[in-house]
């Protein structure tokens, strides 16, 4: 409730007849990326620096879990989807087998297929299933091990990989993780993507998990590589469960310095009490653990699809972004920190929203009369207000001190024709522009 107050004040002020927000600048200050829920893989990095083993890694970002054993069974995973054309290959004979048991011998080679699924002057009737020789089936120049399925619906062609959880494994963990991390973070991860892979099976389905970032990152037998296979052998078989039953291990690239609780990031959902916030010290090493995104109003408005006079954040215990309050010169709404971060294009829900506001958009005034320019600032310090020369450069004039409540009032002496702006961290607001009357 007073956050909800905080916004309406914040409406009565910069949103008022009158204050144009000509000099509006939004700076959004975040760290991490992705959801922040389970595992931080740089954090695991961070922790395998500080000696720490895969199974003390995973108990603490997965707290009150166990291990468990799994047997080594087939997945299947989507690998292209609704498309009009997919070629399907290999460099020995592979075999066709369509939804009538009508069984096609091919030579090496690529077969290129439209949505009539025509082969050898007929067409196939869907699902077609394609077993490898050799040597292992390409779709649309991509390797995967294992068999293919071809799927057809009113969007186009599908592609669904059916292969074994360990060889899919083996290309996820080196698609997940960068080269050259420690043995322990790659046996973490294993753990962790089986654990998911065996939670989202899904038999009544037409596939169990996406190829990216919906599911798990998988891009076939080009990611595979020495170091990431010895950390799936090294695991085998082994996952995450609570109460008798494999997690579904949620885990993102980094969570900036403190993973997210559930209930934080997915409205309505209940606690889980192995998807906890949970400190990450050592996602520090991360190049994602700080990051910022600067708007101006009018930015803010063509993306949000409103006009924006201010905005206000909500944060769960976490420091979790939850809501995010839109004021504007009509009123406020709101959004839900996953929306608003979705169309700003944010790299996670762990951030905070600074001000810098210069009130107006263009004076006149007598040469050398002073000025007292207005504005607002909140969450951010040493902002300057610069004055733009007549070469077109800019240098700084005054430092801003605000009030407790935000507002400001700077006074300025222009002798020429001019502008003024408000700068922070090198980053400038749009300038007020000033026209001397003679």
């Amino acid at each position: 409730m007073r956050r909800r107050v905080a916004v309406l004040v914040a409406v009565a002020f910069l949103g008022a007849p009158g204050h144009a927000l000509a000099g509006a600048l939004f700076l959004i200050d975040g760290s991490g990326w992705g959801t922040g829920l389970g595992m931080s893989q740089w954090g695991a990095e961070g922790f395998a620096v500080h000696g720490w083993d895969y199974r003390r890694i995973l108990a603490h970002y997965y707290p009150h879990t166990s291990f468990g054993v799994t047997h080594d069974q087939p997945v299947r995973i989507l690998v292209a989807e609704k498309k009009q054309r997919v070629s399907v290959g290999s460099s020995a004979p592979f075999l066709l087998v369509d939804a009538r048991s009508h069984r096609f011998h091919v030579r090496a080679g690529t077969l290129r297929f439209g949505p009539r699924l025509r082969f050898g002057g007929r067409a196939l009737v869907p699902p077609v299933s394609i077993e490898p020789g050799a040597q292992p089936l390409v779709v649309d120049g991509v390797g995967y091990r294992g068999s293919l399925t071809l799927l057809r619906d009113h969007a186009g062609l599908s592609a669904v990989n059916t292969v074994k959880l360990e060889s899919y494994l083996g290309a996820v963990v080196s698609s997940e993780m960068p080269d050259g991390w420690l043995l322990q973070a790659y046996e973490a991860q294993a753990v962790a993507a089986r654990s998911y892979a065996v939670a989202s099976l899904r038999p009544a389905a037409a596939f169990d998990l996406y190829a990216d970032g919906r599911s798990q990152s998988y891009t076939g037998i080009a990611a595979e590589n020495p170091t990431t296979a010895a950390a799936v052998a090294r695991t085998a078989g082994q996952v995450l469960t609570y109460g008798g039953a494999v997690i579904r291990a949620l885990y993102d690239s980094d969570s900036g310095g403190r993973t997210a609780a559930v209930q934080d990031v997915v409205p309505g959902s209940a606690p889980i009490p192995y998807l906890v916030s949970v400190s990450d010290p050592y996602d520090s090493i991360s190049p994602y653990r700080h990051w910022r995104v600067t708007l101006d109003a009018q930015d803010l408005a063509t993306r949000l699809g409103v006009p924006v006079s201010d905005l206000l954040v909500e944060h769960a215990a976490s420091g979790i972004a939850t809501r995010v309050g839109v004021a504007g010169p009509s009123g406020s709404t709101s959004l839900t920190a996953a929306a608003f971060s979705q169309r700003l294009g944010l790299r996670s829900l762990r951030f905070t929203v600074s001000v810098v506001a210069l009130t107006g958009s263009a004076f006149t005034v007598r040469p050398a009369a002073t000025l007292l320019l207005h504005g607002f600032l909140r969450g951010i310090a040493g902002v300057v207000v610069q004055q733009r020369l007549g070469n077109g450069s800019w240098r700084q004039v005054a430092r801003v001190h605000a009030h407790p409540d935000g507002r400001f009032e700077v006074p300025v002496r222009p002798r020429f024709t001019t502008a003024y702006r408000l700068a922070v961290d090198e980053v400038a607001g749009p300038p007020v522009e000033v026209s001397i009357r003679r």
